[in-house]
Protein backbone atom coordinates (compact mmCIF):
# COMPACT_ATOMS: atom_id res chain seq x y z
CA UNK A 1 0.00 0.00 0.00
CA UNK A 2 1.27 3.85 -0.70
CA UNK A 3 -0.04 6.15 1.63
CA UNK A 4 -0.06 10.16 1.07
CA UNK A 5 -1.04 13.59 2.15
CA UNK A 6 -4.78 14.21 1.12
CA UNK A 7 -5.19 17.61 -0.52
CA UNK A 8 -2.14 20.10 1.17
CA UNK A 9 -3.44 18.74 4.42
CA UNK A 10 -1.33 16.65 7.05
CA UNK A 11 -3.40 13.86 7.32
CA UNK A 12 -2.08 10.85 5.92
CA UNK A 13 -4.32 8.50 3.67
CA UNK A 14 -4.27 5.02 1.69
CA UNK A 15 -3.94 5.80 -2.09
CA UNK A 16 -6.47 3.31 -2.29
CA UNK A 17 -10.32 3.84 -0.10
CA UNK A 18 -12.89 1.66 0.66
CA UNK A 19 -16.00 2.52 -0.20
CA UNK A 20 -18.37 1.31 1.94
CA UNK A 21 -22.29 1.83 -0.44
CA UNK A 22 -21.61 -1.68 -0.94
CA UNK A 23 -22.00 -2.46 2.79
CA UNK A 24 -25.40 -2.06 3.69
CA UNK A 25 -29.33 -3.06 3.92
CA UNK A 26 -30.36 -3.34 0.37
CA UNK A 27 -33.21 -0.61 -0.06
CA UNK A 28 -35.31 0.96 -3.36
CA UNK A 29 -31.75 2.56 -4.49
CA UNK A 30 -29.29 -0.09 -3.59
CA UNK A 31 -29.91 -3.99 -4.67
CA UNK A 32 -27.15 -4.98 -4.61
CA UNK A 33 -25.80 -4.52 -1.60
CA UNK A 34 -23.88 -7.12 1.02
CA UNK A 35 -25.80 -7.66 4.28
CA UNK A 36 -23.53 -7.24 7.51
CA UNK A 37 -22.20 -10.92 7.12
CA UNK A 38 -20.94 -11.24 4.24
CA UNK A 39 -19.43 -7.99 4.28
CA UNK A 40 -17.09 -8.71 7.31
CA UNK A 41 -14.22 -10.57 4.92
CA UNK A 42 -13.97 -7.08 2.84
CA UNK A 43 -13.19 -4.85 5.83
CA UNK A 44 -10.83 -7.43 7.44
CA UNK A 45 -9.50 -8.19 3.76
CA UNK A 46 -8.91 -3.93 3.55
CA UNK A 47 -7.20 -3.88 7.15
CA UNK A 48 -4.16 -6.56 5.78
CA UNK A 49 -4.18 -4.72 2.72
CA UNK A 50 -3.36 -1.44 4.42
CA UNK A 51 -6.62 0.40 3.19
CA UNK A 52 -7.08 2.43 5.99
CA UNK A 53 -9.36 5.25 4.75
CA UNK A 54 -13.26 4.16 4.54
CA UNK A 55 -15.83 5.91 3.02
CA UNK A 56 -19.49 5.75 3.45
CA UNK A 57 -22.59 8.32 3.92
CA UNK A 58 -25.31 8.85 6.68
CA UNK A 59 -28.12 7.80 3.83
CA UNK A 60 -26.40 4.27 2.52
CA UNK A 61 -28.79 1.69 3.66
CA UNK A 62 -30.82 4.05 5.59
CA UNK A 63 -27.76 4.66 7.83
CA UNK A 64 -26.94 1.00 7.98
CA UNK A 65 -23.82 1.16 6.34
CA UNK A 66 -22.54 3.21 8.99
CA UNK A 67 -23.31 0.45 11.57
CA UNK A 68 -21.81 -1.96 9.96
CA UNK A 69 -18.78 0.21 9.31
CA UNK A 70 -18.16 1.38 13.13
CA UNK A 71 -18.88 -1.99 14.00
CA UNK A 72 -16.20 -3.38 11.64
CA UNK A 73 -13.33 -1.02 12.81
CA UNK A 74 -14.09 -2.01 16.48
CA UNK A 75 -13.78 -5.70 15.61
CA UNK A 76 -11.01 -5.51 13.10
CA UNK A 77 -8.87 -2.55 13.33
CA UNK A 78 -8.81 0.27 16.35
CA UNK A 79 -10.78 3.63 15.85
CA UNK A 80 -7.05 5.78 15.62
CA UNK A 81 -5.48 3.55 13.04
CA UNK A 82 -8.52 4.34 10.06
CA UNK A 83 -9.15 7.54 8.33
CA UNK A 84 -12.93 7.18 8.88
CA UNK A 85 -15.17 9.60 6.05
CA UNK A 86 -19.11 10.03 6.00
CA UNK A 87 -21.48 12.45 4.45
CA UNK A 88 -24.72 14.90 4.50
CA UNK A 89 -27.33 16.08 2.62
CA UNK A 90 -29.62 13.45 1.64
CA UNK A 91 -32.79 12.61 3.12
CA UNK A 92 -32.96 10.76 6.00
CA UNK A 93 -36.38 11.66 7.33
CA UNK A 94 -39.18 13.85 7.02
CA UNK A 95 -39.12 17.42 8.76
CA UNK A 96 -36.48 20.12 9.05
CA UNK A 97 -34.05 17.99 9.96
CA UNK A 98 -33.73 14.98 8.03
CA UNK A 99 -32.06 16.55 4.91
CA UNK A 100 -30.22 19.47 3.46
CA UNK A 101 -27.43 21.49 4.45
CA UNK A 102 -29.11 23.76 6.92
CA UNK A 103 -27.62 24.35 10.36
CA UNK A 104 -30.18 21.92 12.17
CA UNK A 105 -29.84 19.23 9.13
CA UNK A 106 -25.93 19.00 9.77
CA UNK A 107 -25.83 19.07 13.48
CA UNK A 108 -28.61 16.93 14.00
CA UNK A 109 -27.42 14.34 11.15
CA UNK A 110 -23.33 14.38 12.50
CA UNK A 111 -24.83 13.49 15.82
CA UNK A 112 -26.60 10.66 14.46
CA UNK A 113 -24.61 9.49 12.49
CA UNK A 114 -21.47 9.42 15.14
CA UNK A 115 -24.20 7.13 17.11
CA UNK A 116 -24.43 4.98 13.99
CA UNK A 117 -20.66 4.62 13.61
CA UNK A 118 -20.09 4.25 17.41
CA UNK A 119 -17.09 7.30 17.33
CA UNK A 120 -17.13 11.00 19.11
CA UNK A 121 -15.23 11.83 15.44
CA UNK A 122 -15.42 11.79 11.72
CA UNK A 123 -11.63 12.08 10.10
CA UNK A 124 -13.58 13.84 7.02
CA UNK A 125 -17.51 15.08 6.71
CA UNK A 126 -18.55 15.46 3.18
CA UNK A 127 -21.28 17.41 2.08
CA UNK A 128 -22.94 14.73 -0.20
CA UNK A 129 -24.42 17.89 -2.67
CA UNK A 130 -25.16 21.18 -3.13
CA UNK A 131 -28.36 22.44 -1.48
CA UNK A 132 -28.90 25.60 -3.22
CA UNK A 133 -31.98 26.15 -0.61
CA UNK A 134 -29.59 27.10 1.84
CA UNK A 135 -27.38 30.03 2.30
CA UNK A 136 -23.89 28.83 1.92
CA UNK A 137 -22.77 31.32 4.86
CA UNK A 138 -24.93 29.19 7.29
CA UNK A 139 -23.53 25.63 5.82
CA UNK A 140 -20.06 26.94 6.08
CA UNK A 141 -20.51 27.98 9.67
CA UNK A 142 -22.58 24.96 10.65
CA UNK A 143 -20.08 23.10 9.77
CA UNK A 144 -17.29 24.99 11.37
CA UNK A 145 -18.72 24.83 14.63
CA UNK A 146 -18.51 21.32 13.98
CA UNK A 147 -14.78 20.92 13.70
CA UNK A 148 -14.61 23.67 17.11
CA UNK A 149 -16.48 20.85 18.45
CA UNK A 150 -13.93 18.26 17.78
CA UNK A 151 -17.09 16.00 16.08
CA UNK A 152 -14.91 16.58 13.20
CA UNK A 153 -11.22 16.59 11.75
CA UNK A 154 -11.57 17.74 8.65
CA UNK A 155 -14.45 19.02 5.81
CA UNK A 156 -15.01 17.75 2.06
CA UNK A 157 -17.43 18.10 -0.64
CA UNK A 158 -18.86 16.04 -3.43
CA UNK A 159 -20.54 16.31 -6.73
CA UNK A 160 -21.32 20.09 -7.73
CA UNK A 161 -20.96 22.63 -10.33
CA UNK A 162 -17.08 24.44 -10.44
CA UNK A 163 -18.82 27.71 -9.58
CA UNK A 164 -20.67 26.17 -6.62
CA UNK A 165 -17.61 24.64 -5.04
CA UNK A 166 -16.08 28.27 -5.20
CA UNK A 167 -18.79 29.81 -3.89
CA UNK A 168 -18.37 27.71 -0.62
CA UNK A 169 -14.87 28.04 -0.02
CA UNK A 170 -15.32 31.82 -0.95
CA UNK A 171 -17.37 31.89 2.11
CA UNK A 172 -15.58 30.29 4.45
CA UNK A 173 -12.70 32.95 3.50
CA UNK A 174 -14.97 35.44 3.90
CA UNK A 175 -16.03 34.15 7.81
CA UNK A 176 -12.65 32.82 8.62
CA UNK A 177 -14.48 29.37 9.04
CA UNK A 178 -12.55 25.60 7.99
CA UNK A 179 -12.24 25.23 4.17
CA UNK A 180 -13.00 21.91 2.28
CA UNK A 181 -10.04 19.74 1.81
CA UNK A 182 -11.13 17.25 -0.47
CA UNK A 183 -13.71 16.91 -3.49
CA UNK A 184 -15.34 13.45 -4.15
CA UNK A 185 -16.36 13.37 -7.34
CA UNK A 186 -17.37 10.06 -10.27
CA UNK A 187 -14.09 10.36 -12.33
CA UNK A 188 -12.82 7.48 -14.75
CA UNK A 189 -11.76 6.61 -17.69
CA UNK A 190 -15.32 7.20 -19.47
CA UNK A 191 -16.16 10.42 -17.56
CA UNK A 192 -13.65 13.08 -17.61
CA UNK A 193 -16.67 15.74 -17.75
CA UNK A 194 -15.11 17.56 -14.72
CA UNK A 195 -11.32 17.52 -15.66
CA UNK A 196 -11.32 21.14 -17.37
CA UNK A 197 -13.44 23.18 -14.19
CA UNK A 198 -13.91 21.39 -11.08
CA UNK A 199 -10.86 19.30 -10.83
CA UNK A 200 -8.53 22.26 -12.40
CA UNK A 201 -10.16 24.45 -9.45
CA UNK A 202 -8.98 21.74 -6.69
CA UNK A 203 -5.56 21.30 -8.39
CA UNK A 204 -5.55 25.41 -8.11
CA UNK A 205 -6.59 25.19 -4.36
CA UNK A 206 -4.70 22.36 -3.19
CA UNK A 207 -7.81 20.47 -2.67
CA UNK A 208 -7.58 16.39 -2.83
CA UNK A 209 -9.72 14.59 -5.46
CA UNK A 210 -11.28 11.55 -4.07
CA UNK A 211 -13.14 9.54 -7.13
CA UNK A 212 -16.14 7.59 -6.87
CA UNK A 213 -17.05 4.87 -9.46
CA UNK A 214 -13.40 4.85 -10.91
CA UNK A 215 -14.76 1.45 -12.71
CA UNK A 216 -17.87 3.13 -13.96
CA UNK A 217 -19.83 1.38 -11.59
CA UNK A 218 -17.79 -2.33 -13.70
CA UNK A 219 -18.10 -1.33 -16.95
CA UNK A 220 -14.32 -0.81 -16.78
CA UNK A 221 -13.94 -4.05 -15.14
CA UNK A 222 -14.90 -6.50 -17.59
CA UNK A 223 -15.73 -7.21 -21.84
CA UNK A 224 -18.30 -4.91 -22.91
CA UNK A 225 -21.63 -6.65 -22.56
CA UNK A 226 -21.14 -8.61 -19.90
CA UNK A 227 -23.36 -7.93 -16.57
CA UNK A 228 -22.69 -7.41 -13.01
CA UNK A 229 -25.26 -8.49 -10.21
CA UNK A 230 -24.89 -3.99 -9.89
CA UNK A 231 -25.38 -3.72 -13.80
CA UNK A 232 -28.30 -5.71 -14.01
CA UNK A 233 -30.12 -4.02 -10.44
CA UNK A 234 -28.93 -0.44 -10.80
CA UNK A 235 -31.34 1.57 -12.60
CA UNK A 236 -29.28 4.81 -12.61
CA UNK A 237 -25.77 2.60 -14.06
CA UNK A 238 -28.41 1.58 -17.06
CA UNK A 239 -29.52 4.74 -17.72
CA UNK A 240 -26.14 6.27 -18.40
CA UNK A 241 -24.45 3.76 -20.16
CA UNK A 242 -24.07 4.72 -23.86
CA UNK A 243 -22.87 3.06 -27.01
CA UNK A 244 -20.26 5.62 -27.29
CA UNK A 245 -18.78 4.49 -24.00
CA UNK A 246 -17.79 1.01 -25.99
CA UNK A 247 -14.56 2.16 -27.10
CA UNK A 248 -13.60 2.99 -24.36
CA UNK A 249 -14.00 -0.30 -22.37
CA UNK A 250 -12.64 -1.44 -25.70
CA UNK A 251 -9.54 0.02 -25.17
CA UNK A 252 -9.51 -1.06 -20.92
CA UNK A 253 -9.44 -4.46 -22.04
CA UNK A 254 -7.06 -4.01 -25.35
CA UNK A 255 -4.61 -2.78 -22.71
CA UNK A 256 -4.99 -5.26 -20.11
CA UNK A 257 -4.99 -8.30 -22.61
CA UNK A 258 -1.26 -7.16 -23.78
CA UNK A 259 -0.27 -6.51 -19.83
CA UNK A 260 -1.23 -10.23 -19.03
CA UNK A 261 -3.63 -8.39 -16.20
CA UNK A 262 -7.49 -7.58 -15.27
CA UNK A 263 -9.45 -5.19 -16.74
CA UNK A 264 -9.82 -3.17 -13.38
CA UNK A 265 -5.92 -2.90 -12.95
CA UNK A 266 -5.80 -0.69 -15.99
CA UNK A 267 -8.90 1.72 -15.33
CA UNK A 268 -7.43 2.13 -11.93
CA UNK A 269 -3.84 2.69 -13.12
CA UNK A 270 -4.80 5.59 -15.10
CA UNK A 271 -6.78 7.27 -12.61
CA UNK A 272 -3.82 7.10 -10.66
CA UNK A 273 -1.81 9.00 -12.99
CA UNK A 274 -4.25 11.95 -12.97
CA UNK A 275 -2.24 14.93 -10.63
CA UNK A 276 -4.94 15.83 -8.59
CA UNK A 277 -6.21 12.13 -7.72
CA UNK A 278 -5.15 11.41 -3.80
CA UNK A 279 -7.24 8.33 -3.23
CA UNK A 280 -9.50 6.49 -5.57
CA UNK A 281 -12.68 5.00 -3.57
CA UNK A 282 -13.10 1.09 -4.69
CA UNK A 283 -16.35 -0.23 -4.02
CA UNK A 284 -15.74 -4.30 -3.78
CA UNK A 285 -18.49 -7.36 -3.55
CA UNK A 286 -16.02 -9.67 -4.36
CA UNK A 287 -12.83 -10.55 -2.83
CA UNK A 288 -10.35 -9.60 -6.06
CA UNK A 289 -11.74 -6.27 -6.23
CA UNK A 290 -9.47 -5.06 -3.35
CA UNK A 291 -6.37 -6.56 -4.26
CA UNK A 292 -6.91 -5.60 -8.02
CA UNK A 293 -7.02 -2.16 -6.80
CA UNK A 294 -3.78 -2.38 -4.75
CA UNK A 295 -2.00 -4.16 -7.48
CA UNK A 296 -3.05 -0.87 -10.18
CA UNK A 297 -0.46 0.93 -8.08
CA UNK A 298 2.07 -0.71 -9.13
CA UNK A 299 0.96 -1.03 -12.28
CA UNK A 300 2.84 1.90 -14.50
CA UNK A 301 1.38 2.66 -17.74
CA UNK A 302 3.00 3.99 -21.04
CA UNK A 303 2.40 7.38 -23.03
CA UNK A 304 1.19 5.35 -25.55
CA UNK A 305 -0.99 3.12 -23.43
CA UNK A 306 -2.17 6.14 -21.66
CA UNK A 307 -2.99 7.41 -25.18
CA UNK A 308 -4.88 4.80 -26.24
CA UNK A 309 -7.23 4.77 -22.99
CA UNK A 310 -7.84 8.36 -23.66
CA UNK A 311 -8.47 8.79 -27.80
CA UNK A 312 -12.01 7.44 -27.83
CA UNK A 313 -12.83 9.44 -25.31
CA UNK A 314 -16.56 11.49 -26.27
CA UNK A 315 -17.72 14.59 -23.72
CA UNK A 316 -21.00 14.18 -22.15
CA UNK A 317 -23.21 15.53 -20.40
CA UNK A 318 -22.67 15.77 -16.29
CA UNK A 319 -24.43 13.80 -13.92
CA UNK A 320 -23.76 13.22 -9.98
CA UNK A 321 -24.27 9.56 -9.97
Amino acid sequence: MEYLKLGRTGLTVSRIALGCMSFSDRDGFHQWTLDEESSQPFFQQAVELGITFWDTANTYGGGTSEEFVGRAIRRYSRREDVVLATKVWGKMHDGPGGSGLSRKAILEQLDASLTRLGTEYVDLYQIHRFDPETPVEETMEALDDAVRAGKVRYLGASSMWAWQFAKLQHAADLGGWTRFVSMQNQYNVIRRDEEDELLALCADQGVGSIPYSPLAKGRLGQPWGRQTRRAETDQVAKALERSTDRPLVDAVEAVAADRGVPMAQVALAWLLTRPVVSAPIVGATKPHHLTDAVAALDLELTEDEIRRLEEPYVAQRRNWY
